[in-house]
């Protein structure tokens, strides 16, 4: 188990540091996705900064740069590459190309950028093992691991030893290899060990925890991942799919949408989305039939199963009231009209229903004053043959085509007759099943009755 370190942002003048002309390199940058992972207002700051900074029709290369880091810092991978191409064509700018060729999976191009910026003069050990880990991910993993053990072969072999890149790239290589657990396990571990916030490592090491069943661990892991910016995708997978397997579907749409927050397109976490948007929904219903199937079993019991006074019996004998269905639907007004009912077994009454969580006359229901049917137009020849389709034209969800069958709804204009109550009544016919009918009718300009 990875030991949890406790965050503790650093205070920095995110704006002052973006849109600003002073020192802007690795360490900056490392106080920039600090302050991002650990206060929420510096996503609101880092966002206003990169809006002022594309705004400017001059940019300099030296902003571009800048901007271009945020750009990616914040998921934007595109807009990062664009932007990075402009700047100064400096390590920094190159580097950060680099890494924006890997969250986009052009792998190649990324190892390109990385030895780009190794020779310009970025962080050779810092270069080594992005370029090593591009080529893992490329499928070149002969490669990788040449590279990796060329790192600790030259000069700069103590220096490789002490970094936390170093041992995650090497523990990935080794993952990729089949090697035991045990051995990829320590690698990742002597990452964080000198990194604790590595999310490369703190990623890996979530899915090892998972593999094992360590559900516990392994969310631990991608959530401290998931504070270094930008986000691992991965990450926000798995932990989607974990908050989905404890029913909290709100959670697990977050992860989804900040991953659709940067690709838009991303396949699986649209496919996920909408997955647990759809389970949500279910479970939302069934916890709704659940309420409704409990109302009903309690309102068919019985008043002679509770302990009432021999006039309160019999004067709801008198009225014909035999269940506590009854005795909801029943208002106050109308039990006070029998004779012999009083405020005594009023209140008698009233302590029995809400013993079980009803009161009187929950359920009643007022008879409303007739009104004239009002005068229906002749629908025209093109409104006639919408009216006649079949309701299977409407592509309604499996849930709401199964009530409308089970109501004989066999025709659109059969439909429209309909009001939302009618459908309702309908066991499984939730609040979703309702809008769905509303919206695909007023696709086609119609809508309920009563609506």
């Amino acid at each position: 188990m990875v030991a949890t370190v406790k965050h503790v942002p650093t205070s920095i003048d995110i704006r002052e540091l973006v849109t600003g002309n002073g020192p802007f390199g690795p360490s900056e940058i490392r106080g920039l996705t600090q302050a991002l992972g650990g206060d929420a207002s510096a996503h609101r700051d880092v966002r206003a900064a990169v809006r002022e900074l594309e705004q400017l029709t001059d940019r300099s290369p030296a902003a571009s740069v800048r901007l271009g880091v945020c750009q990616y810092l914040l998921g934007r991978y595109r807009e990062a590459l664009e932007t990075l191409r402009s700047a100064d064509g400096g390590a920094l700018a190159l580097f950060h190309q680099g890494l924006a060729h890997v969250a986009l999976e052009a792998f190649d191009k990324a190892k390109e950028a990385f030895d780009a910026a190794k020779k310009s003069g970025y962080d050779a050990i810092a270069c080594a093992a992005a370029a090593a880990d591009a080529l893992r991910a490329g499928g070149h993993l002969d490669e990788a691991k040449k590279a990796v053990e060329e790192m600790t072969a030259g000069k700069d072999a103590e220096a490789a030893s002490q970094s936390a890149d170093y041992w995650a790239v090497k523990g990935a290589i080794l993952a990729d290899r089949g090697c035991a657990a045990s051995e990829v396990a320590e690698a990742f571990e002597k990452s964080v060990a000198i990194d604790p916030g590595h999310a490369h490592a703190l990623f890996a090491l979530g899915v090892l925890n998972d593999r094992a069943g360590n559900d516990e661990e392994a969310q631990a892991c991608y959530e401290r991942s998931l504070e270094r910016y930008p986000a691992s995708l991965g990450a926000l997978l798995n932990l989607g799919i974990m908050h989905e397997d404890r029913n909290d579907f709100a959670k697990a749409q977050q992860c989804y949408r900040r991953i659709l927050e940067a690709i838009p397109d991303h396949p699986r976490a649209r496919l996920f989305l909408k997955d647990s948007s759809a389970a949500g929904d279910l479970r939302t219903e069934e916890q709704e039939q659940k309420q409704r199937d409990r109302i009903e079993q309690v309102m068919g019991l019985p008043v002679s199963d509770f302990e009432l006074s021999v006039r309160s019996r019999n004067c709801l004998q008198k009225m014909g009231i035999n269940t506590l269905g009854d005795l909801a639907r029943t208002s106050e007004a109308e039990i006070l009209a029998s004779k012999n009912f009083g405020e005594t077994s009023l209140v008698e009454i009233k302590d029995m229903l809400a013993s079980k969580g009803l009161s009187l006359g929950q359920f009643a229901t007022t008879v409303p004053a007739e009104e004239p049917e009002p005068e229906m137009a002749e629908p025209s020849a093109d409104e006639q043959e919408l009216l006649s389709q079949p309701i299977t034209e409407l592509n309604l969800s499996v849930r709401a085509r199964k009530c409308t069958t089970k109501l004989g709804i066999n025709v659109i204009s059969e439909l429209v007759r309909r009001t939302a109550e009618d459908l309702m009544e309908c066991k499984n016919f939730g609040v979703t099943s309702l809008n769905e009918v509303r919206e695909k009718l007023s696709e086609r300009g119609l809508k309920l009755r009563g609506d």
